[in-house]
């Protein structure tokens, strides 16, 4: 490049003569005005200036060699925008002539041919998703899985908290926390289960795992900015200690989630799973979280596609600021 930018920089005058130079023909004027608000490949410049595709890709390197121009490539395509680093000096002269040359017919044809441009190829994207979106779930879980939706929601997580996974079972969502906050505390009654969480996701140093009673937790007081009690209260003859130790061991402004059956009267997939309880209405769970001290509001979550088992709620319950 010739100087536009500061990391290279020839005497003073051969820095104008270089911008003189660039600018010194209409059709890179023309370029330069579209391309300052728009990036555009060359078949779509092409088609707004109404060039031979070699006459506007000459003047696009010339452009390009002296810094006024960046490039990118997509696919088999060039895409071409104003570069950012453009020498202060030399936007000057660039303002002095977009403002002489702004009432040209030329550009005003320009402008008009390139929003044509731009709205054929919105209608293409238009077209596309009109077509897919009776589809278009199931196309994007296909290409894309659905672990994605989870990962981005805890992505919003406070990288600095500390999180407890209570009835953590096999550790894959506690593995799952582990990546977006500062500590996970995994708990889990079972044995069997922690050895086999341990033995997938224990190489990760932010991850702990605890024996333990849920409704006697060995977590210290107001050591979890957040705690998580996914499928698990079914499994416990008395849901209401359970929560009084969660909300013992958030600190204050903490964050309880709970996500369990609703109440489903199948007392032979009770049996199958070896549940203590067929369920709970949400309003229960909310009840017994606002006795625990928490504020608490509870709603049904939707059926999904191909789901075989009972329908589930979430709780979301809240410890007051000190």
């Amino acid at each position: 490049m010739n100087g536009l930018n500061a990391t290279t920089r020839p005497p003073r005058p051969d820095r104008l003569l270089a911008w003189m130079g660039g600018l010194a023909d209409p059709t890179r004027i023309r370029l330069l005005h579209l391309l300052e608000r728009q990036e555009l490949g060359v078949a779509e410049l092409c088609s707004a200036l109404r060039l031979p595709q070699s006459t506007v890709s000459r003047h696009l390197k010339v452009l390009a060699d002296d810094g006024w121009l960046e490039a990118r490539t997509r696919a088999t395509s060039r895409l071409y925008r104003m570069a950012e680093g453009v020498d202060g000096a030399a936007r000057k002269l660039w303002r002095l002539a977009r403002e002489q040359s702004a009432g040209w017919p030329a550009l005003s044809q320009d402008r008009m041919r390139l929003a044509r441009i731009l709205e054929d190829r919105r209608g293409a994207a238009d077209r596309f998703f009109a077509g897919a979106a009776a589809d278009w779930d199931r196309l994007r879980a296909e290409l894309y899985g659905s672990a994605w939706v989870t990962e981005a929601i805890l992505s919003l997580l406070p990288v600095t908290w500390t999180v407890a996974d209570l009835g953590c079972g096999t550790g894959d969502f506690a593995a799952r926390l582990s990546r977006h906050v500062a500590r996970v505390h995994a708990v889990d009654r079972s044995t069997a289960m922690l050895k086999t969480a341990e033995r997938r996701h224990g190489e990760r140093q932010n991850l702990t795992f605890w024996p333990s009673e849920l409704s006697e937790l060995v977590l210290p007081d107001e050591s979890c900015d957040a705690a998580f009690l996914t499928l698990v209260l079914t499994y416990q003859a008395d849901a209401a200690p359970v929560l009084r130790e969660a909300a013992r061991v958030l600190r204050p402004g903490g964050l309880l989630v709970i996500v369990d059956l609703a109440p489903h009267g199948d007392d032979a997939f009770r049996r199958r799973l070896n549940q203590a309880r067929d369920g709970f209405p949400p309003g229960e769970i909310a009840a017994l979280c606002r006795a625990a001290g928490l504020a608490a509001a509870s709603h049904s979550l939707p059926v999904e596609a191909g789901q075989k088992g009972p329908g589930l709620f979430l709780c979301r319950a809240e410890k007051a600021a000190a």
